[in-house]
């Protein structure tokens, strides 16, 4: 299955294109290709679930993200997934025809378009987090004391210094926000 495309100004190809950097020693083989394994098998578990549904990886982040934030604006959604509107329209297209997620307008502003899942886009979402969940804690739990928080400030260093505080800041909200819900406060 394909992965989401990323919207971004076209750069040139060829080898042009590939810009100098300074000599390394190694690249750190090991760690890209763990990197790449473990997507793959971490992403395998609900690939198999959406496929099944006749959907793939974005609407599996889709789902994930209009989950955890209910109320999402379409375009912060846009933002999140770097994906172009047009790839979104049809992936939420789907996810509305069949149940999953539902759009709403603003209170405030009419034009907004804000989503939330239903009960069966929430099960869903939440099927799907429990395989990659599971998966998870079995590694942590081989990790001992300490392994949640450094797997944690690992994969928060992985993510581009000028967005790392916003991607932050948006989890560290998405949390609060469910843990409301969950205790009937929201």
């Amino acid at each position: 299955m394909a992965d989401i495309s990323v919207t971004a100004i076209p750069k040139p190809r060829g080898p042009a294109a590939i810009e100098p950097i300074a000599p390394i020693a190694e690249p750190c083989w090991d760690l890209i290709e763990l990197l790449f394994f473990a997507y793959r098998d971490f992403v395998g578990d609900p690939d198999e679930v959406l496929a099944k549904l006749g959907f793939g990886r974005a609407h599996h982040r889709v789902l994930h993200f209009v989950n955890r934030n209910p109320g999402l604006k379409v375009a912060d959604l846009l933002d999140v997934l770097r994906i172009t509107k047009q790839s979104l329209g049809r992936v939420l297209k789907q996810l509305i025809d069949q149940g999953y997620i539902v759009q709403r307008e603003g209170d405030n502003d009419r034009r907004q378009r804000l989503l939330h899942v239903t009960p069966a886009g929430e099960a869903l979402a939440m099927q799907l987090a429990g395989l990659q969940t599971t998966r998870i804690a079995g590694v942590l739990a081989e990790l001992g004391p300490g392994g949640h928080e450094a797997a944690r400030r690992f994969l928060a260093g992985m993510i581009d210094g000028e967005h790392r505080e916003r991607v932050l800041r948006m989890i560290a909200h998405a949390d609060r926000s469910r843990s409301r819900r969950r205790d009937g406060t929201a």
